[in-house]
């Protein structure tokens, strides 16, 4: 009899995760808490309910189109590949479902210690009365769980999330990724976020919260990060953490306001303590903060960034930063980027490199054009950071080989360039120009001759879809100097670092 039972259970468990899926309605204005919620005329009203259910694989949470959810939606489910969990939009009309955080919500949405949930259609928006550091719209969660698999976020609105503008204190930003745990290490695993629309979102975009010290060492794998549009968000844009393997394409980011205290620094998109980041074909404008204000980073503690096919312009701080510390920036590759514009203050630059700590960056086949009316920008700066390491002044930079690339610019200057090596550029600008000859024998010093530098445009967004700005213009014409003069791409040997950098280099 016992055996009998055993198997009714079993066969039943599998009827639930294998046949139709079972749903579960909310309707805001016409649903009722006292319904079963399994159907669209039986649905239910609050959110509350949900904490009711446990959601089962193959399981759906719909929310009525058009309406307002007041509170917080919270999912903590395990799907299986086949049979994912949905929280999605029903009903007619273009309007996604929206949900409100309450006054004091650090967060509209959170997605808990989940696997294999998708999150699309949807409307975020935490507004409280006050500014809240750490409030985000979606957060999304892995704590003491171990490795939360395959969560996707498509197609979802994050939109006026009021958190600090202090990256000290917490900040606050549209889409919140923690992850860590004292009792089990706790990571992601194939996280996307795709289509997203993050809106008016202070202080950032989408930042994350992870293991990012190398004594322990736990990053989230495959993550990926497409197609996504940030506007008007003043802080970070996009910012891994602790992350190996991640790939970020197709985003836009711009119209970003100047609303930083002084004292803050922020980039476009950017790698912080990450192996093996690919950032490729995203788009970077209007950023306006303090400090850095950079479209793109390689920073504190990365190896193998590379950034290419992107299109940076009209930010204050450049197009390019690489970032030292007492962990280094090792091994970028930056190459095929488009840059117009950047550099939007008298003393900024074009590209940054940390004066300590860079080791074995390829930057090559760039073209950077600006034409700002300041007289001071430097297409190339090394910084002045003094980090230590191990108790020891850092090295300075080693390895970092410029070739290739085309600088074009009213006032051209190079500054501070120990270290760096160049070859085979193109320079071309105004009386100002100041560019190391001497030790580019291949250097060509003429007009690139490109095709129409007017010709450059902002991205639009529509249908939920990126498209980036055009940089066609930037085309090089068929009797270019530029043509048929660069070099092969050489890596550079690690074995010609200093001995304290060769040490680093093993330790990644």
């Amino acid at each position: 009899m016992g055996k009998t039972i055993f198997f009714f259970v079993i066969s039943f468990l599998l009827a639930a995760c294998s046949g139709e899926p079972v749903c579960y309605y909310l309707d805001a204005t016409g649903g009722n808490d006292n319904n079963s919620g399994l159907s669209p005329n039986k649905a239910w009203k609050s959110l509350d309910k949900l904490r009711e259910v446990t959601l089962l694989p193959n399981n759906k949470v719909l929310l009525k189109r058009g309406d307002v959810f007041i509170g917080e939606l919270e999912i903590s489910a395990q799907g299986l590949p086949e049979n994912r969990i949905w929280i999605d939009a029903y009903g007619d009309g273009e309007r996604k479902p929206c949900i409100v955080g309450r006054d004091t919500s650090l967060y509209a949405v959170r997605i808990y210690n989940s696997d294999y949930v998708t999150l699309q259609n949807l409307e975020i928006v935490n507004t409280g009365s006050q500014p809240l550091p750490y409030r985000s719209g979606l957060k999304i969660e892995s704590m003491d769980y171990g490795v939360s698999r395959h969560i996707e976020v498509r197609d979802v609105t994050v939109r006026d999330v009021n958190g600090s503008l202090v990256k000290g204190k917490g900040g606050g930003c549209g889409i919140y990724i923690v992850n860590g745990g004292k009792k089990k290490v706790s990571t992601f695993d194939h996280l996307i976020i795709e289509g997203c629309h993050i809106l008016r979102c202070t202080r950032n975009a989408m930042i994350w919260s992870a293991y990012s010290d190398r004594q322990n060492w736990h990053p989230n794998m495959h993550t990926v990060i497409r197609g996504n549009l940030i506007e008007e968000v003043p802080g970070d844009g996009i910012v891994p953490i602790g992350c190996d393997s991640t790939l970020i394409e197709y985003n836009v980011m711009r119209n970003c306001p100047d609303m930083l205290p002084d004292t803050e620094a922020a980039a476009g998109i950017w790698p912080w303590s990450c192996d093996n980041t690919l950032v490729q074909f995203n788009e970077v404008s209007d950023h306006k903060a303090p400090w850095d204000a950079q479209g793109f980073d390689s920073d504190w503690n990365c190896t193998g960034t590379v950034i290419q096919y992107n299109y940076s312009h009209d930010n204050k701080g450049g197009f390019w930063m690489a970032c030292p510390g007492p962990y280094y920036t090792v091994n970028a590759v930056v190459r095929y980027n488009v840059s117009v514009n950047d550099g939007l203050f008298d003393g900024s630059r074009i590209m940054h490199i940390g004066e300590y700590g860079s080791i074995g960056n390829q930057v090559y086949n760039n073209t950077m054009y600006w034409n700002t009316g300041y007289e001071d920008i430097k297409a190339v700066e090394q910084g002045t950071w003094t980090w230590g390491v191990n108790g020891q002044v850092a090295a300075k930079s080693s390895g970092t080989d410029i070739y290739n690339n085309i600088f074009c610019g009213d006032s051209v200057l190079f500054e501070n360039h120990e270290g760096v090596r160049y070859d085979s550029n193109c320079v071309w600008g105004g009386s100002e120009r100041v560019y190391p000859l001497d030790e580019d024998v291949n250097a060509v010093v003429a007009n690139p001759a490109f095709v129409d530098v007017k010709d450059y445009t902002s991205g639009s967004f529509k249908d939920y879809k990126v498209t980036l700005g055009k940089a066609e213009g930037m085309r090089l014409s068929a009797n270019s100097p530029c043509i048929n003069t660069g070099r092969e791409y050489m890596a550079v040997p690690e074995e010609s670092f200093p001995e304290v950098q060769q040490e680093l280099v093993k330790t990644h």
